[in-house]
């Protein structure tokens, strides 16, 4: 999105059924060339600890603003209609899975 990966960190992993809800706070966006790393960060470096990829796949954007996105996840782990909702002046977000139609 934008040009660049939109990382969000989701300590209790996303939902995958409808009315679950997790906290997603957001983290810095990392270029698109990262789109394939894996491996350890070194203590002491931002982000430190081990990187792995948990999914792959596309997404479908269906509405941003600044305090909603909604999108259509295509991956080999998380398929469906989620939303982002972000909290007051915060980097924390709540991600949840929408209900099928």
């Amino acid at each position: 999105m934008d040009g660049v990966l939109k990382s969000w960190a989701v300590p209790k992993g996303p939902p995958t059924r409808p009315g679950v809800r997790r906290l997603a706070v957001m983290v810095e966006d990392h270029p698109l060339s990262y789109i394939e790393f894996e491996g350890v960060i070194p203590e002491g470096m931002y982000g430190a600890g081990k990187v792995e990829i948990w999914d792959k796949g596309v997404y479908t954007l269906k509405h941003r603003d600044q305090n909603k996105i909604e999108f259509t996840l295509y991956g080999n782990r998380l398929n469906g209609d989620y939303v982002l909702l972000k909290f007051k002046e915060d980097k924390n977000w709540l991600l949840m899975k929408k209900k099928a139609k």
